[in-house]
């Protein structure tokens, strides 16, 4: 199973890699348009939609992305979204966390469906929006949603449950623990400090995440990026709620290895809008 992760995941740098660095941001735009149209299909088939009504509203959402971005909606600037999705993604993450399952499962499918969706669509325009502030920026907000998940996994199975007994959320994920979550704040504010610290001094040309966010002071810096570890951690559970209500593993098995596209960009969904709303004034 690890050696099937580590493939897919080279596979998918190769192919992500050269579309964040070319010059015409076609190819950025048509891959990530492409990968969110697959997570349009795995929410949908998570709302339970049969499979011809799901693979339609994958293509359907992927089209969408294409033709906002040709008719340069991205290329706008869009603080009402931040705010909104950002917002939701918060006072959802509270009402769900608590509630679990079955305060879920209370909304009804219909509209189950379009937040998600909607979740998806803010997500690839700050995603877009993203790429367009430099590729420095991209990348530190990726890092630090990976930094969070790849601390948390090794430190959940170092120390998990050695010094905090109870579970960060038994009814949702029974593996992740508060050792492990700690351990991956832990570890992006080391990584947030370094990164600022760098581009400070090499002058790397557009400001990170973190460089961005320094802006508003070291305070505000730690803050924010405690409070994006954190909603990052809430994606990640709140997909696995997603999942558990629908009564599945993955969200598919489009990524061997990996499961499907949600189950690697659950973390991002809330906190790139959330990165926008902080960084962009």
């Amino acid at each position: 199973m690890l050696k099937q992760r580590i493939i897919t995941a080279l596979l998918l740098l190769a192919v992500l890699i050269p579309a964040v660095w070319a010059d015409d941001p076609l190819a950025f735009v048509l891959l990530t348009a492409l990968m969110m149209g697959a997570a349009g299909w795995e929410w949908a088939r998570l709302c339970a939609w049969s499979s011809g009504p799901a693979r339609a509203s994958g293509l359907g959402f992927a089209l969408l992305c294409f033709i906002f971005w040709r008719e340069g909606g991205t290329a706008q600037s869009w603080p009402w979204l931040w705010w909104a999705v950002g917002s939701a993604w918060v006072l959802l993450a509270a009402r769900l966390l608590q509630g679990g399952v079955g305060a879920w499962l209370r909304v009804p499918a219909t509209l189950r469906w379009g937040a998600g969706m909607v979740a998806l669509f803010a997500a690839w325009v700050a995603l877009v929006q993203a790429r367009a502030m430099g590729v420095n920026f991209l990348f530190s907000v990726f890092v630090l949603v990976w930094g969070a998940d790849v601390a948390a996994y090794f430190c959940g199975r170092l120390w998990g449950g050695r010094w905090i007994t109870r579970k960060l959320a038994v009814a949702i994920s029974p593996g992740k623990t508060w050792e492990g979550a700690l351990g991956g704040l832990v570890l992006v504010m080391l990584v947030a400090f370094a990164w600022r610290q760098g581009e400070a001094a090499s002058q790397w040309g557009a400001l990170s995440l973190y460089g961005r966010l320094a802006e508003g002071g070291p305070v505000f810096m730690v803050v924010s990026v405690a409070f994006l570890t954190t909603m990052s951690v809430a994606g990640d559970l709140l997909e696995s709620l997603f999942k558990r209500a629908a009564g599945v593993k993955d969200s598919s098995s489009l990524l061997p290895g990996h499961g499907g596209v949600l189950d690697r960009i659950d973390a991002l969904l809330p906190v790139l809008p959330l990165a926008m709303l902080l960084c962009v004034r």
